[in-house]
């Protein structure tokens, strides 16, 4: 089924596309691409372009850092032991490795825990008092989670154990907890002006003020993180990922090169997109199917033969993860098929009994890019019911579990992805609560996917001077997506071809110039294509770097026929 999609394309500004060119020399196009990007000023531009390190802002401009600096120093001083306690998906894996590795190369007498996917969910759990009782534990210090565990730190600190959070989670309790210091840059209360840092960022900033040095050598691990944690690519994300990226292929760090070596990405330049897909599911795959511990023995081992040992392992886990999240996601759409209405249902809500809780996620994210709606996936058992929910562009979901919190038993999340815990009984009573929410909070027009074009354009616009200004512009991932282009009434020039991984292969021309086109996952449209009298292609221009030779290609995105 080729969806229908709505093509918002952005209005150009002539007059700022003069101001780029005559002070910047950029091109038109790149200039537009810069306005779409609510980057009007040159000197906005130049700093967005050329982010660099120095741009990140000091530590200390967390109100609470220097409480925690502190307090960790002087557990340090007086060997009190440190309980570094994290998630268990990559955010949460890389968080504990960078923070353990900086207190272990500190001195500190520190140990981790790693929680159980299946057995005890996300964040703090009601056994964290006898975990760090039986270990004698002083200081609690969280990664990737805490900020919405009240509950279990009172437990804590009632029992003399100081806790310090770090994390990136939206607050949904209606207070804080009483916590040594919170690091938090999306609280109220954090003094630090950008919001989007993903958990494993806010470990960075803690090992930076405990260090005192910009600890560029760790960047590799917080890069891995905050792609994978799918948050903004803008800002100190923009610039941790920009340098870590350049510094992930000649890693010092035995695991993630092992990683990249079973990977089949050895001596290429890493992108976003294999961190996204390559590197981080490989990762994930640890906690989904087993426990995470191996993923983290993977990141802190110093031994060569562990490690590929480690990642061949992590490679098997990741091809297990995939069968059995297609089996799931078979089943989900046979569900879906059967029972949902989409006259009368905004979001879809499927349960089945003992569905692998380790891959809801990705299924619930498959079937939302599918269909377009905000999507749960519920694993039934008979104690409680564990979801999985990824939204849309216009539906805030965290927001939403909020109004619905009368029939969870407990939830957290952004606004894009969330978990949450229900009792079987109150599954239905949640289906028609979160459907009459998006009823009031989504249209019509919300429930079709919209692309955003960045300018239409003919072929003769394309050349290797735009190709280079895009390319300025990476990292590309969320909060910056890649540039997309328009061009109307091609025609095919030769035979398009599928290849591997349902990618099709074209060759389009306008009657005048000619390219080659490559559309990832477009093997499907081969004889719409071919049928069709021309057509307007969606697509990326880019260098194909071949065995030494660079050509210009069309990465095609999307294509749209005229009969």
């Amino acid at each position: 089924m080729h969806q229908h999609k709505i093509l918002n394309i952005a209005s150009p500004n002539p007059e700022t596309q003069d101001l780029f060119r005559q002070v910047l020399g950029f091109s038109n196009v790149f200039a537009q691409v810069l306005i779409n990007r609510g980057l009007t000023e040159p000197k906005e531009a130049v700093r967005f372009i050329a982010a660099k390190l120095e741009d990140l802002s000091s530590p200390f401009c967390f109100s609470q850092m220097k409480a925690a600096v502190e307090r960790i120093k002087s557990a340090i001083r007086q060997k009190d032991k440190i309980l570094v306690y994290g998630d268990y998906d990559v955010d949460g894996i890389t968080s504990i490795a960078l923070v353990k590795s900086v207190l272990l190369g500190l001195g500190a007498s520190v140990i981790h825990y790693i929680p159980d996917r299946i057995r005890e969910g996300y964040g703090l759990n009601r056994n964290i008092l006898n975990i760090c009782m039986d270990n004698n534990v002083s200081l609690l210090l969280t990664v990737d989670c805490g900020t919405n565990s009240r509950e279990e730190i009172s437990s804590l600190i009632n029992a003399g154990i100081d806790v310090i959070i770090t994390d990136h989670h939206e607050l949904s309790e209606e207070s804080l907890p009483r916590a040594t210091a919170i690091i938090n840059p999306k609280i109220k209360e954090s003094g630090y002006a950008f919001r989007d840092l993903a958990g494993v960022g806010v470990a960075y900033k803690l090992c930076q003020a405990l260090t005192g040095r910009d600890l560029v050598s760790e960047l590799d691990l917080v890069t891995l993180g905050t792609i994978a944690d799918v948050v903004p690519l803008v800002g100190e994300n923009r610039i941790i990922v920009k340098e870590g990226l350049l510094r992930l292929p000649a890693t010092a760090k035995l695991g993630i090169s092992a990683l990249i070596e079973a990977a089949g990405i050895k001596n290429r330049s890493i992108t976003t997109t294999h961190v996204g897909y390559i590197l981080g599911p490989r990762i994930n795959a640890s906690g989904r199917i087993a426990h995470a511990d191996s993923a983290l023995k993977l990141l802190l081992s110093q031994d060569p033969q562990e490690a590929m040992e480690l990642a061949d392992e992590l490679n098997n886990k990741n091809r297990q993860r995939q069968g059995i999240e297609n089996k799931i996601l078979d089943e989900a759409q046979g569900i879906i098929d059967r029972e949902v209405n989409f006259k009368e249902h905004k979001v879809i809500v499927i349960a089945k009994e003992d569905w692998h809780e380790g891959v809801l996620g990705i299924v619930a994210s498959k079937l939302a890019d599918r269909f377009y709606r905000p999507t749960v996936l519920i694993s039934i058992s008979e104690d409680h019911c564990k979801g999985s929910a990824r939204s849309i562009k216009n539906f805030h979901l965290f927001n939403a579990l909020i109004d619905c919190k009368s029939v969870l038993e407990s939830f957290g999340g952004h606004s894009h992805a969330a978990g949450l815990l229900i009792a079987k009984d109150n599954i239905d009573s949640f289906r028609k609560y979160i459907n009459d929410i998006a009823s009031q909070r989504l249209d019509a027009a919300d429930l079709i996917p919209c692309i955003d074009i960045d300018a239409e354009l003919g072929l003769a616009d394309i050349n290797n001077k735009v190709i280079g200004e895009i390319e300025s512009l990476e990292p590309f991932g969320a909060g910056n997506p890649e540039p997309l282009f328009l061009t109307r009434g091609l025609k095919l020039k030769s035979q398009p071809c599928v290849l591997s991984r349902d990618t099709l292969k074209f060759w389009v021309t306008d009657g005048k110039v000619t390219y080659q086109a490559i559309g990832f996952g477009l093997g499907s449209l081969k004889g719409s294509l071919m049928s069709a009298s021309s057509f307007d292609l969606v697509y990326t221009p880019a260098f194909d770097n071949w065995r030494g030779q660079s050509s210009t290609i069309l990465e095609a995105r999307d294509i749209f026929f005229n009969q």
